[in-house]
């Protein structure tokens, strides 16, 4: 049997926990101490929440909210965050959402979560970290050993050296050395997918098991299934105006024949507007199959 590769967002901010939340809150004497997945406090599972001591704030909570790309509701799923943590722990909380992979076109990086119902407010801010933003170097230079899968996500990750480094250092440790399948995984979102494989190790087993992974399948899914809609409902509507063109031939000059039928649902969105405005106005069918030829 395959052994279990946990590849979660816990695993890999388990990796330095204290050096992920130094990073995050800029308090350079901030420890961690405690680090619980999202199950374990009612999130979600790839919410991570670090407990942290520190000289300048005391106790307190970073929640942190990773996604493989942003979604518009994640505001309001951090401000839920802060509202589990807070109500579970009775300890202050810093929310950050971490966003993996680029927005869609159209997807919104919120900072903030505001709603408003009745003269109530309700108001929650967090911190924003969109990895593509983030210099690749910072990762060695703080030793954020969470971000080496993901350095080629980073800016500047795709530097051949910089992610030679990062294999390297992941094979030199046995707890990160089954991490470099993730490595490859993000890789081959920036870089030919062959050249990947013939420099990392790509364990589809391992990968499978990733929430990443699974995230990116769901993803495609959901598009595929959105571009099928679109294209059924173009489909369909073409197709209704086909029906009512040969119904209206129909009705004024009697049964068609087969193949002016099969003629007319193989024709071009673009020219059935104009062979309405025959169909209503011509004199006779031999008129309309004029017209057609001149078409073709």
């Amino acid at each position: 049997m395959a052994k279990f590769v946990d590849l979660s967002a816990r695993r890999l901010v388990g990796l330095a926990p204290t050096a992920w939340a130094r990073w995050l809150t800029g308090d350079n004497l901030a420890q961690a101490s405690d680090l619980l997945a999202g199950k374990q406090w009612g999130a979600r599972p790839n919410d991570v929440l670090i407990k942290v001591q520190s000289l300048m704030q005391g106790a307190f909570l970073v929640a942190n909210a990773i996604q493989l790309r942003p979604d518009r509701r994640m505001a309001q799923h951090a401000r839920a965050c802060v509202v589990l943590a807070e109500e579970r722990f009775h300890l202050p909380v810093y929310p950050v959402v971490v966003n993996v992979l680029p927005p869609a076109q159209d997807t919104a990086i919120a900072s903030f979560y505001h709603a408003e119902f009745m003269g109530i407010v309700a108001h929650q801010d967090f911190r924003v970290i969109d990895l593509w933003e983030i210099e690749a170097a910072l990762v060695f230079e703080q030793g954020l050993t969470p971000l080496l899968p993901l350095l080629p996500i980073l800016r500047g990750g795709q530097d051949a050296l910089l992610l030679g480094k990062a294999v390297n250092q992941l094979r030199a440790d046995d707890k990160t050395a089954d991490l470099e399948p993730l490595l490859a995984f993000f890789a081959s979102f920036v870089l030919d997918a062959d050249m990947v494989r013939g420099t990392m190790r790509w364990d589809m087993t391992v990968l499978r098991e990733s929430p990443w992974y699974n995230e990116i399948i769901k993803e495609g899914a959901e598009q595929g299934i959105q571009q099928g809609l679109r294209q059924g409902i173009e489909q369909g509507i073409e197709q209704g105006q086909k029906d009512l063109l040969l119904h209206i031939l129909s009705r004024r000059f009697g049964a068609l024949r087969p193949e002016l039928i099969a003629y007319v649902r193989t024709l071009p969105a673009s020219q059935l507007r104009r062979l309405a405005d025959i169909a209503l106005d011509a004199s006779s069918l031999r008129a309309v199959t004029a017209f057609l030829h001149s078409m073709a």
